[in-house]
């Protein structure tokens, strides 16, 4: 784990984890009042602004509306991030089988959707390796 500790002057900075004072308790405070925040090295999920419960809900949502309708209307950060679990359902739906159908099943919140999606997908979604969701813009650019 590594942090960036920052002071007033730009040539105290250093990582891991050690400010210039060398006081674990004083990691994160700083004497000009800037805000020291971890780096987010390696963390390719986009948080949405939102807590993780919350974002894990908003993509399950997401994910149902879209294998159920075919299409949603969001903006393209929530596009962008549901792209990931809608090609993982069809892809466990592609691939078949009790186990991954009750794998869909605990993250597709109806029953309905995810019967419809193991019978339509092999035969619609067969013949691709991905790429299976595309985005759309709908507005004209202001």
């Amino acid at each position: 784990m590594s942090f960036l500790c920052s002071t007033s002057s730009s040539s105290a900075r250093t990582m891991f984890g050690s400010c210039s004072s060398g006081n674990q308790s004083d990691l994160f405070k700083t004497t000009n009042g800037t805000v020291v925040t971890m780096i987010r090295h390696g963390k390719k999920a986009p948080r949405l602004n939102l807590p993780a419960d919350q974002r894990k809900a908003l993509l399950r949502n997401l994910t149902t509306e879209v294998l159920k309708h075919g299409q949603v209307t969001c903006t393209m950060a929530r596009a962008k991030a549901v792209r990931k679990p809608v090609e993982h359902m069809i892809q466990l739906a592609k691939d078949g089988g009790e186990h991954k159908k009750r794998a869909a099943m605990g993250y597709i919140y109806d029953k309905e959707v995810v019967d419809a999606l193991f019978e339509k997908a092999p035969a619609r979604y067969g013949d691709r390796n991905g790429g299976d969701t595309r985005n759309v813009r709908t507005l004209k650019r202001r």
